[in-house]
C-alpha cells in the first residue's frame, strides 16, 4: 500500500472512529476506488460494516449521514447480508480494514 493510501485510510479512520464506535460498528472496512488508491475528488466512501447487534434501515441510513457529514463526502454503508454474493469476493479482495 502506497504512503499517500495509507495516510488517507488513517485520516478517514481517526474521523470515523468516533461515530462508527457510538453506533456500535464492530468491524469497518474501505472499499472501492478509495480503497484502491482509484478514486476521483467527489467520490464516496463505501463501507462494509459489522455491527453488534441488529441496525434498523432508518439507523444506517443516520449513521451514513453523520460519517458524510464528518468527512465531507458521501458515505454508503452495507453489510455483508446486503451485498450480493456476486460482488462479496471482488470486495473483499481489495477492502481495507479500518475498525477492529
Amino acid at each position: 500500500m502506497s504512503v499517500k493510501k495509507r495516510h488517507i485510510n488513517r485520516l478517514l479512520a481517526r474521523k470515523a472512529a468516533v461515530i462508527l464506535a457510538r453506533h456500535g460498528v464492530k468491524k469497518a472496512s474501505l472499499f472501492g476506488s478509495h480503497a484502491r488508491g482509484e478514486q476521483k475528488p467527489r467520490s464516496d466512501y463505501d463501507l462494509l460494516v459489522e455491527f453488534h447487534g441488529r441496525k434498523s434501515l432508518m439507523e444506517v441510513v443516520g449513521i451514513e449521514q453523520e460519517l458524510s457529514d464528518a468527512l465531507g463526502l458521501k458515505v454508503d454503508l452495507v453489510t455483508e447480508k446486503s451485498v450480493s454474493p456476486y460482488i462479496i469476493d471482488r470486495i473483499k479482495k481489495e477492502m481495507v480494514t479500518i475498525r477492529r
